[in-house]
């Protein structure tokens, strides 16, 4: 049986989370603009992507305050300046920018704060669409950061707020806290979530589903191994970076995402790439859309050619073969109580043989 996307180009705008704000099926990444890394685009094929992926139709950019040092937000900025009231522009606070001093990074009300100011300098703007928490720092408490993120709105200088990398009952009891006080709900989760990566499917995704966030995907190519652009020969890669620099490789491998494992994954998305006449590239990426919870992956380029390709991902039509190949080659145990409860033994002491269906 044939399925096909309800999203077949840029301009088929979806709500995120909860909220009434349009966003495009595929997200531009901001990550690599800027070849402060080693390894990013420079100014000018940056500027190449951006116009391409907006004349298309895309409105969703995604960056952070830490992406290549700061220069990901100024090239943003410059782009964005003639028409920045249709573009959707998220960033993150958290990571340190200055190394050193205790107050430069986390979460607390201080950093944010100083952070959201200078990414405002920097994308040459007066407001922020989305502020991302960009990661749970274990000590600022629940009630500080949500707090600040209203004052924040309330002012004017961003619109939306969401969470990222954060372990799920804490964005749980953020969002219940948000909503019983009357603060600024969050309405997007940006995680990991791919072929390689589908743990999350036991905790965050079905949260997200359920608070009304909106799940942003990043690595939906598992950076880039789904491509099938690694071999076993990859692998003696020496423990890779601690950080983002360096290579691509070497972010794949600190990622953990450059396993045997992964490689097998990805030479099924090869195989089923190969019989529905698509790169490996946009069968993976239109497989994260497959997901509900899923509001919009994040596309991560180097390349106006890669970002063509990428694109390619909303005319995915799908078999129920062919998704079945990926499930099996990628799947993982949901483990307790998810299993437990799905048991035949859990269902009949629960329902006593009767048939009883969630309402959508």
């Amino acid at each position: 049986m044939l399925q096909a996307m309800n999203t077949l180009a840029l301009d088929n705008y979806r709500l995120l989370g909860r909220s009434g704000l349009r966003i495009s099926p595929l997200a531009l990444g901001g990550m690599t603009f800027g070849t402060d890394w080693g390894w990013g685009a420079d100014d000018q094929e940056s500027r190449r992507i951006f116009d391409t992926y907006l004349d298309r139709g895309g409105n969703f950019i995604d960056t952070a305050n830490f992406y290549t040092n700061g220069t990901s937000e100024r090239l943003i900025g410059q782009f964005a300046k003639d028409r920045r009231d249709r573009i959707v522009i998220a960033t993150k606070y958290t990571l340190t920018m200055r190394p050193g001093d205790p107050n430069s990074g986390g979460n607390h009300r201080k950093s944010m704060v100083r952070s959201v100011e200078a990414s405002l300098e920097r994308l040459q703007t007066d407001y922020i669409d989305l502020l991302y928490m960009h990661a749970w720092d274990g000590v600022t408490p629940a009630e500080e950061v949500l707090r600040a993120m209203d004052d924040l709105v309330r002012s004017g200088k961003v619109l939306y707020v969401g969470i990222s990398d954060t372990p799920a009952w804490q964005v749980a009891r953020m969002q219940a806290i948000a909503d019983l006080r009357g603060w600024s709900p969050l309405v997007a989760l940006q995680i990991e979530y791919s072929l390689a990566q589908r743990t999350v499917e036991r905790e965050l995704t079905p949260m997200a589903k359920e608070m009304g966030l909106g799940v942003v995907p990043f690595f939906a190519l598992a950076s880039g191994v789904l491509t099938g652009k690694y071999t076993k020969a990859d692998l003696d890669h020496g423990g890779g970076s601690a950080g983002a620099e360096g290579t691509r490789k070497n972010v794949a491998a600190a990622n953990g995402v450059l396993t045997a494992r992964n490689l097998e994954i990805a030479e099924v998305v090869k195989s089923v790439a190969a019989e529905m006449g698509k790169t490996p590239a946009q069968v993976a990426l239109a497989w994260t859309l497959l997901n509900p919870a899923v509001a919009a992956p994040i596309v991560g380029v180097r390349t106006l050619k890669q970002l063509e390709d990428n694109l390619g991902a909303l005319d995915v039509v799908w078999t129920d073969a062919h998704r079945a190949r990926l499930d099996a080659a990628s799947s993982i145990e949901l483990g307790f109580p998810h299993d437990f409860l799905a048991s035949p033994m859990s269902r009949q002491v629960i329902f006593g043989g009767t048939k009883v269906a969630r309402l959508p």
